[in-house]
């Protein structure tokens, strides 16, 4: 539900999209590219785009890379979710995370289940933040990734949303690094 206040000023965030695969590349990525089209439609920046096999160091090393980059605010993966034996992005985001946002997997389920029924089951799509940097890990289908960013993340990484978003405590995420 959008509960966009008008009054305020959009905020531009910088987002790296990762898609984690043994299979895609460049050429047929299409959850990359759904993640990408929304994210510049939305008005936000493409900080950089990547895609990385189904190796956890690997997928955690990216993160890291991203999480000690200023000009990257939020990362989304696609990919690597599931429950088979090379699904290991959800522990890649888990290596990396000072805090877990909860509430997304569960959102994320609602959202699904919406869609396909008990099949959501089987997602474990998660989020976290680390460095100031959020992080969201979600299923590798183009509908999963649709699903996400237009019942979720378009409302939470936009400052205007009310009653609360993402953005407008971006500049706190990392306070606790910076007391003495």
């Amino acid at each position: 539900m959008s509960r966009i206040d008008d009054s305020k000023t959009f905020i531009p965030v910088r987002i790296a999209v990762l898609t984690v695969s043994d299979t895609r590349s460049a050429g047929d990525d299409r959850s990359g590219d759904t993640l990408v089209a929304r994210i510049e439609a939305a008005g936000h920046r493409l900080a950089a785009r990547a895609i990385i096999r189904d190796e956890r160091d690997a997928i955690a090393a990216q993160l890291r890379d991203w999480i000690a980059d200023a000009d990257v605010d939020v990362v989304i993966s696609t990919g690597g979710t599931g429950l088979t034996g090379r699904d290991v992005t959800v522990e890649a985001h888990r290596d990396v995370y000072e805090k877990e946002i909860d509430a997304f997997g569960t959102v994320f389920t609602i959202v699904s289940m919406q869609k396909i029924g008990t099949s959501a089951v089987q997602s474990r799509a998660t989020a976290g933040v680390a460095g100031g940097t959020y992080l969201f890990a979600l299923p590798g289908s183009p509908g999963a990734c649709k699903d996400a960013w237009d019942e979720i993340l378009q409302y939470q990484l936009d400052y205007r949303h009310r009653p609360c978003n993402f953005v407008e405590i971006m500049p706190r995420l990392d306070e606790h690094q910076r007391r003495k």
